[in-house]
């Protein structure tokens, strides 16, 4: 079965071409960075617009770096939710045609299951069941995946995803936008020890999450200070310091809880270097796999939504001609293919 793969529910209008037997054959990613960069975040309308303009023809570059004509497609994937409506609405009201024009089946994907099982895109992927982190801009949640569609949400966020903690320190310390690569950045060059920030949520039991305070001590701290290179990179270290030890704190404690010897990390921040290292370490100190995508497909990519769609395409599952999308979507509220 070859799926075509839309992505569009932010700001990366993202498709693929993906095979159930042979697997991921292309796939193609338009970022709308640049655009949003000089408002320090992201615009909804101005990326709806932009999904308009490229996506239709990415579709078209995807199809000829393949040698493949839309009448070669047996199904269409498109996320629905989360994410911003009128971004949705572009990918999905495209996708949905094109099916209906191919007289092939169609199906909206929850991007937040896309990103779970990305890794499942690569060689070395893990077995079921395993435990799963997801970090990025909208979401930070601790799952147990029994399968597809079989997701336990052990912990999340309470308010502040990560990767916005991550953009809104950045923004306070006037490091520009994506947050993420820029704290990062700044980091490298940061002292150790000259700032301590709390690690959130780590002090009582549970694997839930919260990053208002964290954000709200970055920029206390950045106020006291007269803000050089130096000092700017030294808070983007702490900063950095404090969420990822927050994650992998809570990564220790769900492998304990849950006795997974296999841990996958999805989302943008995944790509995160420092976070990266510091989960190796848990993995050997635990002895537990961890796996990761490759980076270029821990943010937005339309790989991971046609993978999706294929595997539940073929589990039976099909949408009716409506177009509607979800903006919120809880990942807990999916079912099994074919249930």
């Amino acid at each position: 079965m070859l799926v075509l793969g839309i992505e569009t529910s932010c700001d990366e209008t993202a498709v693929a071409l993906y095979d159930s037997v042979k697997g991921l054959l292309a796939d193609r990613l338009f970022s709308q960075v640049e655009l949003h960069a000089e408002y320090g975040g992201v615009v909804p309308e101005l990326a709806a617009r932009d999904h308009i303009r490229k996506l239709a023809p990415l579709i078209e570059d995807l199809l000829g770096s393949a040698g493949m004509t839309l009448s070669d497609l047996d199904g269409v994937a498109y996320t629905v939710g989360p994410g911003l409506s009128g971004a949705l609405l572009v990918g999905a009201s495209l996708g949905r045609a094109l099916a209906w024009g191919l007289g092939i089946p169609a199906i909206g994907v929850h991007h937040m299951e896309g990103h779970l099982l990305a890794p499942m895109l690569e060689q070395d992927r893990p077995d079921y069941p395993f435990l799963a982190l997801l970090v990025s801009g909208g979401h930070t949640l601790l799952a147990d995946v029994a399968g597809v569609g079989r997701y336990s949400i052990l912990g999340e966020s309470l308010d502040d995803a990560v990767g916005e903690a991550f953009d809104k320190a950045a923004k306070l310390l006037g490091l520009g936008y994506p947050g993420g690569p820029a704290i990062a950045r700044a980091a490298e060059s940061g002292r150790p020890g000259r700032f301590t920030f709390p690690r959130p949520m780590t002090d009582r039991p549970g694997l839930d999450f919260s990053y208002s305070g964290l954000k709200t001590f970055t920029l206390t701290t950045a106020h006291e200070q007269v803000l050089d290179d130096q000092t700017v990179a030294d808070i983007a270290l702490a900063f950095q310091d404090a969420a990822v030890d927050s994650l992998v704190i809570k990564c220790r404690r769900a492998l304990d809880e849950t006795g997974h010897r296999a841990l996958v990390v999805a989302g943008g921040v995944g790509a995160n270097r420092s976070l990266r290292s510091k989960l190796a370490a848990l993995a050997e100190q635990e002895d537990v796999r961890v796996y990761f995508p490759r980076p270029e497909f821990c943010t937005d990519n339309g790989a991971m939504i046609a993978q999706i769609g294929c595997l539940r395409l073929q589990g039976g599952e099909a949408d009716s001609l409506a177009v509607g999308v979800r903006p919120r979507w809880r990942l807990s509220e999916l079912e099994r293919p074919g249930a």
